[in-house]
């Protein structure tokens, strides 16, 4: 049995929203004459064991630079039972596609849905992959006429760059919930000193799809002369946890037909954010009803 343990309250409001969402998903898809045209698909692409203990040491190696020791411990409370919950719906989805890159965890998920969801595994596929890739197939190759989709996307570093989900919208038919790194990562590379290294700016712009967020984050200070130097300016990072999010949705906003403008902070012990869980939809007929539901469940 591989443990994946992790938690927290936090941990809880996100598994919370998430499963009301399906519920809600899936009564719309049953009762709504015209949507019942459509096969529903939960997609998990970092979906872990599918079970959950209480905490978790487990972080994407190219990220672990990145983190103390007590915050790694923190980083697994993000990846728990999403599994379990969408398999656990009173109305299950037609198709579930399980996605994880550790042979274990993927063995572990196998297990959990022969045991404890046997009538459910024709509809079950799970896949040793990278997540980003098998979402980037799904958006490519799925039948978005005739079908609608739930992803979840929870990575542990900073995976999901903006050409990804720029793919996800482009299908107009997929909701998204996605657990953004918004101190977990972006924070991280934003020096406070001047605007980050090459590399770091690099990666930053493929996450949010534009260099823009350099206007946004940084500001030009001009400093007073003095006897020995002339006038010159510094830059200084001014973005707050609060800014990236919002720069974050109106970057959503443009791909998207509807982007839930509250979003949810999820802090580790020491009260610092961690990840920011927000959501938008693709579908243009069926954005307004999701997008106020979503609303709803993140503002508890």
């Amino acid at each position: 049995m591989v443990d994946h343990t992790f938690g927290g309250e936090w941990t809880e409001d996100k598994l919370r929203a998430l499963g009301q969402y399906l519920s809600a998903y899936r009564v719309i898809f049953t009762r709504n004459q015209k949507a019942r045209y459509f096969k529903t698909i939960y997609v998990d692409a970092f979906a872990g064991t599918g079970t959950r203990k209480e905490r978790s040491v487990e972080v994407d190696e190219r990220q672990s630079e990145l983190f103390d020791q007590d915050e790694e411990i923190e980083i697994g409370g993000f990846k728990d039972g999403s599994a379990r919950i969408a398999l656990s719906l009173e109305s299950p989805f037609d198709k579930y596609i399980f996605v994880d890159k550790n042979p274990e965890h993927i063995a572990e998920l196998n297990a959990m849905i022969a045991e404890d969801f046997p009538q459910l595994k024709p509809r079950c596929h799970v896949w040793q992959a990278d997540g980003c890739d098998v979402m980037a197939e799904l958006c490519r190759y799925r039948d978005w006429q005739k079908e609608r989709a739930v992803a979840f996307l929870d990575p542990y570093g900073m995976n999901v760059e903006w050409e990804l989900i720029e793919r996800i919208a482009a299908t107009k038919a997929i909701d998204l919930w996605l657990l953004f790194p918004l101190g977990m990562g972006i924070n991280r590379l934003l020096t406070r000193d001047g605007r980050p290294n090459p590399i770091f700016a690099s990666k930053l712009t493929r996450m949010f799809g534009t260099d823009k967020w350099q206007d946004h984050f940084y500001r030009n200070e001009a400093m007073p002369a003095d006897l020995f130097a002339e006038q010159r300016t510094i830059t200084r990072k001014e973005a707050t946890f609060e800014g990236i999010g919002r720069f974050y949705l109106e970057r959503l906003a443009t791909v998207f037909a509807g982007v839930c403008p509250q979003f949810k902070l999820l802090y580790n012990t020491r009260g610092n954010p961690l990840y920011m869980l927000c959501f938008a939809a693709s579908n243009p007929i069926g954005a307004k009803p999701a997008i106020e539901i979503a609303h709803y469940l993140l503002g508890k």
